[in-house]
């Protein structure tokens, strides 16, 4: 059973899925026969059962049934569910906010699925629909970019000063001896606390001989040779926050990985695998700055993981809390003491406020100015069906305007991938140019200018670099290299071909590199066009000659830091 419930003490015991087992204990309340009735609906609710599915989930509800019990108590109210009224339970709703009620909901309903005990007026109001509304904030608003910068600034100046003195008491530690024999020293208590783990104080004045009251009097220095050599909870706080800036995952995926989710494919490619809470598990190729972060983190917890027990060794996220091997949390609170201890100031100059949400939201934001998205988006945080749902039933004028757009910017998309590239040749027809003139709109002395090659981008040659169909009018297109073997405004002729092979040998490097879905929904589009419109209208005499000049580098294309594949 993934819960069940314990008496005397009243308490939950769980065992979910990738979590050791915990108990909780829901404690001493007024009301004992409630108390462990709502308990008993508490164990229904949890996964696979019920929608409980994660432990601190399972914690804010009993947080919850403490708190109603109490509530009732204080009302008047000592008897079990079964004997809850709709006065009692309507009175108790009213003045909750929307989380009491509808986790309190969710509890006696499972309650009354597996023991059918509510009174049938109780049942029809417990199923029926919520009193209260959960408020609606929108969706989150990336950071800005000179907070974004700060945080992302002093996460990387962190690891940097953290890895060095780790490195350095691990290398002091090497030259010391044990402390009983030649004294108390810096070196020494390196010594002593590479080979006994993180032990508290207690322990290290034991081995010395001395209680611990003579031990603190007479030696300091113990702490900060054990949070040198051990990472403690706020050292993990920078290397959490730079992977989820640099990588997007969500934060429940973040927080759960295994080290066995890592895999090494190549020198520097790393394929990340994780859980995502809503959906089920994923993987990420990981960018080469993202994959030495990963490499830092596991070298500055090697030592930890050789003391901690065989159910933590997988935690990615192992770190020392009370002079003990434990795993990480993220908390409000950590994140918040993590802040205060760095200065860490918003815009505004108050302290800056860490939501990892942001981060990702973030994460989608720049992902988005940076290169050719495919889908058009309201909010990035959510998937297309939900999109859907919350966009395509627009009420108000601004989000039917809003909707309208996202329609047009879809329509012209499919027409740019449905159009014929225009590739032109030593023997192409001279009939052919003043209707491809026509559909461009062009004056006569601008298509000489891009057959002359005056108009040429690194891919072909640009109709109007102005036009504004990558990015604002009247502003040079910010468009990916690949980006113009869709545009309809592109010009291809042989003096292209060199680059045209080269972004096709550079399509063949993130194929072997990228999980087939992504790959398929970011360059394949643009690899497909160019093996099966653009290059086949070429004659091959000069499709070989090209190929001698392409060298199958990076150095060959502009790329950016986080498109490169080596």
């Amino acid at each position: 059973m993934p819960a069940e419930v314990l008496h005397d003490p009243l308490a939950l015991k769980l065992s979910l899925p990738g979590e050791t087992a915990r108990v909780i204990e829901i404690g001493g309340l007024p009301n004992a026969r409630l108390a462990a009735d709502l308990t008993e609906g508490l164990a229904a609710s949890v996964h696979p059962h019920g929608p409980l599915g994660k432990l601190s989930t399972v914690m804010s509800f009993a947080s919850t049934l403490r708190r109603m019990v109490r509530e009732l108590a204080r009302d008047g109210f000592d008897g079990s569910a079964a004997e809850l009224t709709r006065a009692v339970l309507g009175q108790f709703w009213l003045r909750s906010h929307y989380l009491v009620e509808y986790r309190t909901r969710t509890i006696l309903r499972a309650f009354h699925i597996r023991h059918e005990a509510l009174s049938e007026p109780v049942r029809e109001m417990v199923f029926g629909t919520n009193y209260t509304r959960p408020v609606v904030n929108g969706p989150l608003p990336p950071y800005e970019p000179a907070e974004w910068n700060r945080v992302i600034d002093l996460c990387k100046g962190e690891v940097r000063r953290l890895g060095a003195v780790h490195q350095a008491m691990v290398q002091l530690a090497e030259s010391g001896q044990d402390p009983a024999v030649g004294g108390w020293s810096e070196a020494n208590a390196a010594w002593l606390l590479l080979r006994t783990g993180p032990v508290r104080a207690a322990v290290v004045a034991e081995h010395l001989g001395l209680t611990p009251q003579e031990f603190k009097k007479r030696y300091r220095g113990v702490h900060r040779v054990r949070d040198a050599l051990y990472p403690s909870q706020s050292q993990a706080v920078p290397y959490l926050l730079l992977l989820a800036a640099w990588t997007g995952i969500v934060p429940d995926g973040l927080t759960g990985i295994e080290v066995s989710g890592i895999k090494w494919a190549g020198r520097q490619a790393t394929v990340l695998s994780y859980t995502k809470g809503r959906t089920a598990d994923e993987s990420l190729v990981l960018s080469a700055r993202a994959s030495r972060l990963l490499e830092r983190w596991q070298a500055h917890t090697l030592l930890l993981r050789g003391h901690a027990p065989a159910e933590l060794v997988e935690r990615l996220w192992l770190v020392t809390l009370q002079a003990e091997p434990s795993p990480a949390t993220f908390a409000d609170y950590v994140l918040r003491r993590w802040v205060k201890d760095h200065d860490l100031r918003a815009d505004d100059g108050r302290p800056l406020w860490i939501d990892r949400r942001r981060l990702r939201t973030t994460f989608i934001a720049q992902r988005g100015q940076r290169q050719w998205s495919l889908r058009a988006t309201v909010d990035p945080n959510h998937s297309p069906q939900v999109e859907g749902d919350h966009y395509l039933s627009a009420a108000t004028p601004a989000q039917k305007a809003v909707v309208e757009e996202i329609a047009r910017d879809a329509q012209g998309d499919l027409l740019r991938r449905a159009s014929t590239p225009l590739v032109v040749d030593e023997a192409a027809s001279a009939d052919r140019l003043p209707e491809e003139v026509h559909r461009l709109g062009l004056a006569e002395g601008a298509m000489i200018e891009l057959l002359s090659g005056r108009m040429d981008v690194f891919t072909a040659a640009c109709a109007d670099l102005f036009a504004g169909l990558h990015g604002p009018k009247d502003k040079p297109c910010p468009a990916r290299p690949w980006v113009c073997l869709l545009c309809p405004l592109a010009l291809f002729a042989p003096r292209h071909l060199p680059n045209l092979l080269r972004l096709k040998a550079y399509f063949a490097r993130q194929f072997r590199l990228m999980p087939r879905e992504q790959f398929a929904a970011t360059l394949a589009p643009y690899a497909r066009r160019l093996s099966a419109d653009i290059l086949p209208r070429f004659e091959k005499a000069a499709i070989q000659a090209a190929q001698r000049e392409v060298r199958d580098e990076d150095a060959e294309l502009p790329l950016r830091a986080e498109e490169t594949t080596s």
